[in-house]
């Protein structure tokens, strides 16, 4: 009998310590799962940011390559501006060089014709001085032709430098450089100009559009040619509709 009721009394005492066990677990449930849902999101939010991490510095070291790639273009295209600015500037000192000696000679044949008369040359003699005077006078022309190509070249390639060197200088036209308007874009605002580059006119370099004194508009010079040029209204500047005939001249002239 006694060892029933101990029996008895132990599984009372094992169901009791049982049921404690229990309601203090059930407790700890809710804020273990908590610990588990926070350090998963904790989880996931480190992973989220080690990929964004991760894409920016790839995008960042594309942007670097891209960088050091028009870096690398950019100096090419200045050393080439450069050589070509040397160059030029040599050929106009040979030109120059080459113009007064044979304006001396032209000078000498000129000076032996005008003696012709006290002197005792032949008639074939004459011709051949007069011969020689036309054919200096066909080589000063072709060589001041070639200087004033020359030139323009060299002032194109100081306009090329200086967007290199200075970004933001205005690129200088020819003082006296004046044109009209020969063709109105509206739709595209763009338009079409009588001067090219035998007239002065440079890429990139601004010129004011005028009617009867009064401005109209703002507009850079995008592609040069010969003799024609075709340009765009600057935003902000359009003052007005713009029509054939209208006048243009430097917004920045050279001093």
């Amino acid at each position: 009998m006694l060892l029933r009721i101990s029996l008895i009394l132990a599984i009372v005492a094992a169901l009791a310590a049982g049921t404690v066990s229990y309601f203090a677990v059930t407790d700890k449930i809710p804020a273990l799962t908590k610990q588990r849902d926070d350090e998963k999101s904790a989880k996931v939010t480190e992973q989220d940011a080690h990929k964004k991490t991760k894409t920016e510095l790839t995008k960042t070291k594309g942007d670097l390559a891209k960088v050091r790639t028009e870096l690398a273009t950019t100096k090419s295209e200045l050393d080439q501006a450069n050589a070509r600015a040397v160059a030029q500037s040599k050929r106009a000192d040979e030109l120059s060089d080459k113009l007064a000696k044979i304006t001396q000679e032209r000078d000498d044949v000129q000076s032996q014709l005008a003696s012709y008369k006290t002197s005792n040359l032949t008639p074939e003699q004459v011709l051949n001085i007069a011969k020689k005077l036309k054919d200096t006078e066909v080589q000063i022309a072709a060589i001041i032709e070639e200087k004033a190509i020359l030139t323009r070249q060299f002032i194109s390639t100081k306009a090329q430098l200086a967007k290199f060197i200075g970004p933001d200088t205005d690129i200088k036209l020819r003082a006296d450089l004046k044109g009209k308007v020969i063709v109105v874009d509206p739709k595209w605002e763009f338009v079409v100009l009588d001067i090219g580059e035998n007239q002065g006119a440079i890429q990139d370099g601004e010129l004011l559009v005028s009617r009867e004194g009064k401005l109209v508009a703002k507009i850079i010079i995008r592609n040069v040619q010969k003799d024609r040029s075709i340009a765009n209204i600057i935003p902000g500047w359009k003052l007005g509709e713009m029509i054939e005939g209208d006048e243009v001249t430097p917004a920045h002239p050279a001093t």
